[in-house]
């Protein structure tokens, strides 16, 4: 079992920045992949940055140089580091862990108006 607890959420405005945490329950040297999703109104969830154990990371089209995704192995925690926010970047955003089993945090929203 992994619990994934997300936090750093909130209101920014337009070009602004944030960074999201998502802090796992265990080792996440034991955690095959990590990685950040969203789910705006009305639209699927998609993925939006991922890590592997070995940490290569992968990016959507729509955050690549924006966004960056890092893990602090010693505080168990994924972080998504967020510049140039958009308005469409607004959304819910989940922590996911793969390991056999995949596991998904509560979400934190990201809301980004003026």
């Amino acid at each position: 079992q992994v619990q994934l607890v997300e936090s750093g959420g909130g209101l920014v405005q337009p070009g602004g920045s944030l960074r999201l945490s998502c802090a796992a329950s265990r080792s996440i040297f034991s955690i095959d992949h990590m990685g950040w999703y969203r789910q705006a109104p009305g639209k699927q969830r998609e993925l939006v940055a991922g890590i592997s154990s070995g940490g290569s990371t992968n990016y959507a089209d729509s955050v690549k140089g924006r966004f960056t995704i890092s893990r602090d192995n010693a505080k168990n925690t994924v972080y998504l580091q967020m510049n140039s926010l958009k308005p469409e970047d607004t959304a819910v955003y989940y922590c996911r862990a793969v390991r056999v089993n995949v596991y998904w945090g509560q979400g934190t929203q990201v809301t980004v108006s003026s």
